[in-house]
């Protein structure tokens, strides 16, 4: 016998396959389900059963009852008036998509229930490639998979390679059709074959999705363009400037070297349509409850094809509305909470990452704050952090770095960072002046002196960045630049000094070391490891002249990783010292995701030092941002006899700590594990 409520949870099962209810419409939905419900309960696991086998039935009505409550939670927010209906096909798509999952993804399912703190583990070291400069093609990425278990990689994100339209297509992000890969690449066939072969070797797999926009080409822009009002509905498209104008006052520009404003003259459509990245891109109107649908199948799809984890690209700004910058709106967290609850109950192994790169006061936000708490994405870019490693860097100074961290609300326990010294994108200065201010310094001169520094400007810098997007509105001046390069790495090597390459790479592992050892799920963007430079042959492509990023983007060079393999070059020098920084992340309990790293506060201006409390003890982290050596009284540590797991000796008395030196240290116990 069913639970007395569960009438509640089980009217959106009627859909197509099911016979419907009649009720009266004007009742709310809640009065409506009360309605003769064990008629209703007998007549839907009557037609279930001719749906489901075995245990099947009784495991997705278990997750059905335990996530159903989330779902209808968000959807009465966004489409009050749109909500037996919304449900109600939400749920014949979580039956469909249920139904049509593998055996090995079912299994992958279960374990990921028993194991929910997967994407937490210490042991998890992450990829980023872009498929094609990566292995050519999904089957060479294939191909690839040793070098990245050799490496220790055992989560490897994709950039976007869902079939984008043709000539500029912002790097991926213009996408014009979900279900279908790029032709290049190979076929969605092709990426469910790697993604079976990651699995076998317990390496998970993240695929960018596009939330906020979609290609003019994808077929629902080319529908709107012909007139077709249910596809004009999935967009805004305006007659005149009336309310463009209104919404543009509180807008600001992603763009403004490339594409200002934030609105597109249509002239096929005779429409302004909203553009807020590039005028081919169209931003989609979530208001609509048929966008939310369509992306709810669209993830269920890709989740049946093997994808692991979802980067939700451009999250913050899949909600509009006027008298607002149209971005982080409440709205956003309830439209995630309900793709989260459809993930957990038609394909539980789904994790969920926000690419929410906005300021530290919104970021908490895409991890769940409360009503939302736990119940929206998985995990988060930290890029707050990121940006303040290349500050502290440059400055050879922590406090700002400290204190940035010092200010960062705690996250929900069962959540995590995601962490990286460098990624495909350029770096904002996200410096918060209410931190610069309480470490006495000016935020805005903080930010000019670090564009100044990574683009060669600042006297003294061996830094090699490119200014991208300079705004002078704002003054603002991003950087553009591979982590080798701006370390310092390729003004070493023209000159052939080899005291600056050991201090350029030093300072790429002190970089990585504190990605690695904050917690949560390190990033390492593809050649890192092996210290690859700037490439400026995109100013040779027609296609990516323009957009200086492409410098950071360079094709693998299969000749030069084979460097890797001997000790005195400096691709062996990189992969060998981060091969031993993960090694010693994945024996490290400590490194777990729903701990805290905590600022241990000191005098030397030139360290940082950073605690991890676990049930096993404490594990206090050192890192030395300057390029001298600096001496470490080892009483600050507060252990009687510290072992350092990343030198694997034991400390004591005071230490020079070298330039750009770190240690991972907790207490000594005499069996050599912590």
């Amino acid at each position: 016998m069913l639970e007395p409520t569960l009438e509640r949870f089980l009217l959106p099962l009627i859909s197509r396959g099911f016979d419907t209810v009649t009720h009266p419409s004007s009742a709310p939905l809640r009065m409506r389900l009360m309605s003769d419900p064990l008629e209703l309960q007998d007549r839907l696991l009557k037609q279930a059963a001719k749906s489901f086998r075995g245990g099947t039935l009784e495991l997705f009505e278990a997750r059905f009852k335990r996530y159903f409550p989330d779902l209808l939670e968000a959807l009465e927010k966004v489409y009050p008036h749109q909500l037996e209906e919304t449900l109600t096909r939400a749920s014949d798509i979580l039956r469909r998509a249920y139904k049509e999952r593998s055996s090995d993804l079912r299994r992958l399912d279960l374990e990921r229930n028993l194991r929910p703190d997967w994407f937490q583990s210490p042991e998890m070291m992450g990829y980023v490639a872009y498929a094609d400069r990566f292995g050519g093609t999904l089957e060479g990425v294939q191909e690839k998979i040793p070098y990245l278990e050799e490496l220790g990689v055992n989560y490897l994100h994709l950039m976007p390679l869902l079939e984008p339209r043709p000539s500029q297509n912002d790097g991926g992000y213009a996408v014009q059709n979900f279900r279908e890969v790029r032709p290049d690449l190979g076929t969605m066939d092709d990426l469910e074959t790697l993604a079976g072969a990651l699995r076998e070797k317990g390496i998970s797999l993240c695929l960018d999705l596009v939330l906020n926009h979609v290609a003019e080409e994808h077929e629902w822009a080319q529908k709107a363009r012909a007139g077709e009002e249910k596809y004009q509905n999935y967009f805004f498209m305006f007659p005149d400037r009336t309310l463009p104008d209104q919404y543009e006052q509180n807008l600001r520009e992603i763009f403004p070297e490339f594409k200002p404003g934030n609105f597109t003259w249509d002239a096929v459509s005779s429409r302004w349509v909203w553009t807020t990245f590039n005028a081919y891109q169209w931003d989609l109107n979530w208001s609509n409850p048929e966008v939310w649908l369509e992306f709810a199948e669209i993830i269920l799809y890709l989740a049946n094809r093997g994808v692991d984890v979802f980067r939700l690209d451009a999250i913050a700004f899949i909600w509009k509305k006027l008298g607002t910058n149209s971005e982080n709106q409440p709205e956003v967290h309830a439209l995630t909470q309900a793709l989260h609850a459809m993930a957990r109950i038609a394909a539980p192994a789904v994790a969920f990452k926000a690419e929410a790169i906005v300021a530290p006061r919104d970021l908490m936000g895409y991890l769940g704050q409360g009503v939302y708490y736990g119940k929206v994405s998985d995990l988060a870019y930290q890029n707050s952090f990121m940006v303040q490693i290349w500050s502290s860097l440059a400055s050879r100074d922590t406090r700002l770095l400290a204190e940035s961290l010092e200010q960062f609300p705690a996250k929900p326990s069962g959540t995590a960072w995601a962490t990286y010294l460098r990624c495909h994108d350029d770096i904002g200065w996200a410096i918060d002046d209410g931190d610069a201010a309480r470490q006495g310094m000016n935020g805005a001169a903080h930010r000019s002196f670090l564009s100044d520094y990574y683009s060669g400007q600042f006297p003294g810098s061996d830094a090699r960045g490119l200014v991208f997007q300079f705004n002078p509105a704002t003054g603002d001046r991003r950087i553009s630049g591979s982590a080798a390069s701006l370390a310092g790495l390729e003004v070493a090597l023209e000159k052939g000094d080899e005291s600056l390459i050991t201090l350029a790479l030093e300072r790429l592992l002190l970089g990585h070391a504190l990605v690695l050892g904050f917690g949560g799920v390190p990033l390492l963007y593809m050649g890192d490891e092996l210290a690859l430079l700037n490439d400026y042959s995109f100013e040779d492509d027609p296609e990516h002249a323009q957009d200086n990023r492409w410098v950071h983007r360079p094709r693998m060079n299969w000749r030069e990783a084979e460097k890797r393999k001997l000790p005195y070059t400096v691709e062996g020098r990189m992969f060998s010292g981060l091969q031993k920084l993960i090694a010693a992340r994945k024996k490290l309990p400590h490194l777990h995701a729903s701990l805290e790293a905590k600022v241990h506060w000191q005098d030397n201006r030139h360290l940082l030092l950073l605690e991890r409390r676990h049930p096993l003890g404490r594990l206090v982290q050192v890192y030395n941002f300057a390029d001298t050596a600096q001496p470490f009284p080892t009483w600050l540590l507060g252990m009687q006899n510290p072992f350092d797991h990343l030198s694997s000796y034991n400390l004591g008395g005071t230490l020079e700590l070298a330039p750009y030196g770190r240690m991972w240290v907790s207490e000594w116990t005499g069996n050599g594990d912590l």
